[in-house]
């Protein structure tokens, strides 16, 4: 059992100077060290041309342009780096799992990936130039997995398939444009139908009005499904479904077998969270094992997180912070049942360290 952790990132002002505060605390950083290890182990199956990205990030989310020159320049990096590793624009995604459900008032998700893949960053943005307020875990720094915003609108998205990829953008970067421009479920469904899809995901919405949807996203089709259950096969697209189903059906009939009416979000979080409800995984070499559990309450402008199974979750109060009392913490921690290393560990280190 390996103890891990999510440093809290607590930032209020304009986009440039939260990625320069960004750049600077991941330069030289673990993080950055091991993703070039990383890189030179595989190689990208993309091209980026730096104009092209330019124009397709700044036609739905300019603001988070400006994060990149920040993090470029506090990196002292070229575009080019900068747009590889942060821009979110024709990346290559390996399988995964991940699992949601939504109440009328709340969406709680497990995010199943692999460790070597994790940011540990768990991010409060406030922006004063443009744009909504975020809160959330990052994904490659400038994305997000899950989150929601200060109009209550909260997001998580499913892996389905990486076959046939097309020019456009990466689930997290997606994930992070509809919560920083959208404020409901009819916006972020405009959105996810409009922007150029490069791999094929569900993206799960739940606004404060609660109204949920599931949006069937490819980079050749766009549909919508009122559902309130995602794993990772499609139920409309289905000839766009992978071969190996068995877990994804596994993990949503554990779900609809356990949701019952009125099932609060304490309850739906155990659901999820629990290692032995038979939706939490442990398949981290696989790819699909949980690493976290987030739950959103929309109207409470509540965030629950947890890092691992059987935990109880930290709870935050977005809208106080919103007022502007941040929060008085400087990690998350967990515990996760893998001994493979996260992305921004010392790999030179022994995993088992106890935290100082």
């Amino acid at each position: 059992m390996q103890q891990v952790y999510n440093e809290v990132i607590q930032f209020r002002g304009s986009h440039y100077d939260f990625g320069y505060m960004q750049g600077k605390r991941l330069k030289d950083s673990h993080t950055v060290r091991n993703r070039k290890k990383e890189w030179k182990i595989r190689r990208p199956r993309f091209q980026i041309d730096q104009q092209d990205a330019k124009k397709a990030i700044t036609a739905y989310a300019p603001g988070v342009w400006e994060e990149l020159l920040g993090i470029r320049d506090a990196m002292e990096w070229s575009m080019a780096d900068v747009l590889q590793e942060f821009g979110g624009y024709r990346l290559e995604y390996k399988k995964s799992g991940c699992s949601i459900f939504t109440g009328t008032d709340y969406m709680v998700r497990n995010y199943d990936y692999h460790p070597k893949t994790y940011d540990g960053r768990y991010t409060f943005y406030q922006p004063d130039d443009q744009g909504y307020a975020i809160i959330g875990p990052s994904q490659r720094t400038t994305g997000r997995m899950d989150g929601m915003n200060e109009k209550g609108l909260a997001l998580g998205y499913n892996f389905m398939h990486r076959k046939k990829p097309g020019d456009g953008f990466i689930c997290n970067m997606i994930g992070r444009m509809v919560l920083e421009t959208c404020a409901t479920v009819d916006e972020a469904v405009d959105l996810l139908k409009d922007i150029p899809h490069r791999h094929s995901f569900s993206y799960i919405v739940l606004d404060e009005s609660g109204k949920t949807l599931v949006v069937e996203a490819t980079p050749r089709s766009v549909v919508v499904r009122e559902s309130n259950v995602c794993t990772n096969h499609f139920e409309i697209l289905e000839e766009e479904n992978r071969y190996h189903l068995d877990d994804s059906y596994k993990r949503m009939q554990a779900i609809n077998q356990h949701q019952k009416p009125g099932m609060d979000a304490g309850e739906a979080f155990r659901m999820l969270n629990d290692r032995d409800g038979g939706v939490f995984s442990e398949k981290y070499k696989a790819w699909a094992g949980t690493i976290h559990t987030s739950a959103y309450l929309p109207r409470q402008k509540q965030a629950w997180f947890a890092l691992g199974g059987n935990q109880e979750p930290y709870l935050f109060d977005f809208s106080k912070w919103l007022e502007g009392e941040d929060v008085d913490l400087r990690q998350v921690k967990g515990r996760i049942n893998s001994d493979i290393q996260f992305v921004h560990s010392d790999w030179k280190k022994e995993i088992n360290q106890p935290f100082s």
